[in-house]
């Protein structure tokens, strides 16, 4: 009876799950496909003596670090590559220790964009669409897992709107930055940084701003996509909560007119070509290679020798990526600007468990949302060839909140005296003229799920579970055999450096109302063992 009571609910789940989108469709319907009208720079150079670098900043969403073949000879089966994204490193500099602000999406970006911990504003936890909350709760609520979701009704029925969710409009932007030192500022693709109350792109210090308005990169049933579904709480969520559209300045929503990585792509073009002739920060924030899996039929057939038909969409996403690069490095070519334009590469957090994908994070443990380096170690890439030497290595750790100094420094533009910024202009360190290392010690924090790098050493806690991890990663840098016992003179210097550093945060701008339970070795959905470690992740 039991069993039976089971699969009706599913059943239940998975109808709704299904109409969600049909029904945002005909509550919000999505007009055709809207013409941007970028701004347009001057058709000649004003200022011929003018070295300020034009900037380009590619995020990626959820990459791996095996996603990319410059890490390990190959991504995905090991065949995949990715001549464009490596060949970004090949002429500049590749940061082998790169580590993402935060193990999830929204965090990552705000401190991106500030050049701060997040957590110094209070933007502890990533957004999540009204919808997409509902159908996270309705499978807490049936969880019968061995390690299950917990939930806070109280907070969850109290928090603010999707919309309302975001970084303060008083954070000062690197594109307020840029836009106050004479450049031209344009976005494309993901914000999650909140669209109400002076938090959205335009208010943020972007001139102009192409913004991804749901989840999708092709209508599911359209004849040029494959699809990949995966019975996880997470998928079904983006799948219920998700439509194909955009939005420009602000505007009515209408969707793309192609694939949604070669729009956005296409679109970076255009601005590019219009402000050639004046210093001008793109920041390209591309969906991919986040879920729903969706990957173009002409990529995936490229893919037909790999194992698995959710490994060939996944491995199709990287390669329309991968190509987005190449059209963007070709475009500077040609118009001759490329010696003098700063690009950065990089991905807000490690890629997901719930795609069901094993080597992703290859060869490090842990997923997205946790703080082993799977889920923090990330794709970090700059080339600025008038500036940068070709095929450069830095093996030190560096952060997210470095990318906001850098491009602030290059572009010679002036941070407001008043401002606590945590990151370090990186362009001093690659060229050896400071001998140190960047940072000695940094911070991860959301909620429950806390860690330190400090020197050599790397702590990890899940504090209400009393889960701690210590790792020499000198020695030990997969983060294998934990040393928390045998250590407790590093334990407690680093323990006390946390307290220092939580001391000196703000209380989150709206609270946690999840902790869900991540496997460190195995992706969701896989039988859980006894001698299994796992954290649990607040948001």
């Amino acid at each position: 009876m039991l069993f039976s009571g089971i699969l009706i609910w599913e059943y239940k789940v998975n109808i709704i799950v299904w109409t969600l989108p049909k029904i945002s469709n005909f509550m919000n319907p999505i007009q055709e496909n809207i013409p941007t009208n970028w701004s347009e720079g001057p058709l000649e150079e004003l200022d011929k003596k003018d070295s300020r670098p034009n900037i380009i900043l590619i995020l990626a969403d959820d990459m791996g670090y095996n996603d990319i073949s410059l890490h390990n000879g190959g991504a995905a089966d090991g065949s995949l590559q990715t001549p464009h994204i490596d060949s970004l490193a090949k002429n500049g500099v590749w940061f082998s220790k790169g580590y993402a602000a935060n193990a999830t999406c929204a965090p990552s970006r705000a401190s991106i964009m500030t050049g701060r911990y997040a957590t110094r504003f209070g933007f502890e936890f990533t957004p999540i669409p009204d919808v997409g909350r509902t159908v996270l709760r309705w499978f807490a609520e049936e969880d019968d897992a061995v390690l299950k979701t917990r939930i806070d009704e109280e907070v969850a029925n109290n928090l603010p709107s999707f919309m309302e969710q975001g970084m303060p409009s008083e954070q000062i932007t690197i594109a307020e930055i840029l836009k106050d030192a004479g450049y031209y500022t344009a976005h494309i693709g993901k914000w999650h940084l909140g669209q109400a109350s002076g938090m959205s792109p335009i208010d943020q210090g972007f001139d102009d701003s192409l913004s991804l308005g749901s989840s999708r990169y092709l209508p599911e049933d359209h004849p040029d996509v494959v699809n990949a579904k995966f019975n996880t709480s997470i998928d079904k969520m983006i799948w219920a909560s998700g439509q194909y559209s955009a939005r420009f300045n602000e505007g009515e929503y209408f969707a793309p007119d192609k694939y949604v990585t070669d729009y956005y792509t296409d679109e970076a073009l255009k601005v590019i070509e219009k402000n050639k002739n004046r210093p001008f920060f793109l920041y390209l924030s591309h969906w991919a290679i986040h879920n729903p899996l969706q990957a173009l039929r002409s990529d995936v057939e490229e893919m037909s020798h790999m194992p698995g038909h959710n490994l060939q969409v996944y491995s199709g996403m990287i390669r329309a990526l991968d190509r987005s690069v190449g059209k963007i490095v070709e475009k500077l070519t040609d118009l001759n600007i490329q010696g003098k334009t700063l690009i950065i590469f990089t991905s807000d957090n490690g890629g997901a468990n719930y795609i069901e994908l094993e080597d992703i994070n290859k060869p490090f443990r842990g997923w997205k949302v946790s703080f082993f380096e799977g889920g923090i170690r990330v794709p970090f890439i700059a080339s600025w060839p008038n500036e940068i030497d070709s095929g450069l290595e830095f093996d030190k750790p560096v952060h997210h909140f470095d990318i906001f100094s850098t491009i602030a420094a290059a572009a010679k533009a002036q941070i407001p005296n008043d401002r606590k910024i945590d990151g370090v202009d990186l362009l001093p360190f690659i060229k050896k003229e400071i001998p140190i290392k960047p940072h000695k010690t940094l911070f991860w924090r959301s909620g429950n799920h806390q860690s330190v790098l400090h020197e050599n050493w790397k702590y990890i806690i899940s504090k209400k579970e009393e889960m701690r991890w210590l790792f020499d990663t000198s020695l030990d840098p997969l983060e294998k055999n934990n040393l928390i016992e045998s250590h407790p003179d590093e334990v407690q210097l680093i323990e006390n450096l946390l307290a220092k550093f939580n001391s000196e945060q703000q209380d989150p701008l709206f609270p946690s109302s999840f902790e869900v339970p991540i496997l460190i070795d195995k992706f969701e959905g896989k039988k859980i063992e006894t001698n299994d470690e796992y954290i649990y992740w607040s948001n």
